[in-house]
Formats: structure tokens, sequence, C-alpha cells
């Protein structure tokens, strides 16, 4: 496929799987709180990823309450830093971004996304989106809606940057352009999204006249899912 220039004002990232890797501490944590809760450890993995994880309580153990439920996987995810890293292509992508240009808009509570971006070695953005500040999380458009009025811009003018399905869909639903990324999720999951790339190591990033100009080559879904 060609290269595409896209030009936005904002960009909207989500957090696990974008910005930093944090996989193995997501299904080692799950695996564990759902032996505890007595559910299938391949079905809680499976429901959390990309949803905020009292939704996933909620799904798996309507019966609990679900606070009790959220503040044990909470722990679990914030103990756990194993192979927590910051992912390929992140620190220069972010270092080029005018300040207030950005925020992250992620499913894990404020909590666990500063542990994670601070492991991770990445600045917090002064306000960002969680789960604690939202009545739907993704895929409902909530969470980048809010995204949007926090940085002060239409979603038409923002991009997401997401790499599951859940985000890919609540990107979309909001009005916002979606890049996804692919990292936790097969080509043909991410429907929703405008365009795929590998990662953010394949988008150059220029600043002209206050827009935000991407460039980068998306992958052919069609060549990609027939291989």
């Amino acid at each position: 496929m060609k290269t595409l220039k896209v030009q936005i004002r904002g960009i909207l990232f989500d957090m696990d799987g974008v910005l930093v890797s944090s996989l193995g501490s997501v299904e080692r944590s799950w695996q564990r709180w759902a032996i505890e809760y007595g559910v299938d450890p391949e079905l809680a993995i499976r429901t959390a990823h990309g949803c905020r994880a009292l939704d996933t309580v909620r799904f798996l153990r309507p019966d609990i309450e679900a606070q009790a439920g959220l503040q044990r996987i909470e722990d679990l995810e914030v103990e756990d830093k194993e192979g927590l890293e910051i992912l390929p292509g992140v620190p220069e992508f972010l270092a080029n971004l005018p300040v207030g240009s950005w925020t992250v808009v992620t499913s894990a509570t404020e909590r666990l996304a500063r542990v994670r971006l601070q492991h991770g070695g990445i600045p917090a953005p002064e306000r960002f989106i969680t789960a604690d500040l939202v009545a739907n999380g993704k895929p409902h458009p909530e969470p980048y809606l809010k995204g949007a009025e926090l940085l002060g811009l239409a979603p038409a003018d923002c991009l997401v940057i997401e790499d599951a399905a859940s985000g890919t869909k609540a990107g979309h639903a909001a009005g916002c352009k979606v890049l996804a990324t692919l990292f936790s999720h097969s080509i043909e999951s991410l429907a929703a999204a405008d365009w795929i790339v590998e990662s953010l190591k394949d988008v150059s990033l220029h600043i002209d006249n206050g827009l935000i100009e991407l460039e980068f080559t998306p992958v052919d879904r069609e060549v990609a899912v027939a291989n």
C-alpha cells in the first residue's frame, strides 16, 4: 500500500499494548484472580483484554461485590511488574509531540496506570482518562469522548491509537480517526480501525503550523489475512 499522511490536532493513546508492554502482567494477574474466584482462567484473560477490570469482574462474577473483586485484581496487577517495559518507538514519538496535544485514555484504574507509566519511564500527562473517570468503559465511546474534551478538541480532530478490538470500536464510535497497532489482537479483530501498522516505529511524526502530521504505510489487511 502507498504511504499516507494524516493531519490531526491531538492524539489519544491507549496505554497497555500501545505505550507499555504489560501483556504478561495482565495475563498472570487475571489467571491468579480467576483461580481465586473459581473462574475459567482462559475466559478471564480473553474477557479482560482492552476492557475495564470492573466490567470484567461484573461479567465473570456477577454474584460478588464488584468493588472487592476490582480491588483484588488491581492489587495483583500493581504488584506484578515483571516484563513491564516501554514499547519500541514510543520514547521518540512522545518526545516530538507538543505539550498538551496528547493524553492517555486507558481501561486501567488511575492507581494502576500511574504505576505502569512510571515503571515504563513514560511521563504521565497532567490529566488523563482512566477507568475511574467514566461510567461506561470501552467499547463505549465515553472514554474517548472525554479524552477529546480534556484536550479541548472535537473528536474528529483527534487520532486514537489502540491495539485492542474494544478500543478501536470505542474510538470509532466517538467519531475519532483510529490507528491500530499489532500487539495483542489479530488484524481481523481490528476492523473498526481506519488504519493498522505494526508499531509506532513505523510512524513518522512532523509538526506543521500546530498540526500533527503522521506519515506511515498501513498494513494491507487483505494481503495480511490471506497470508
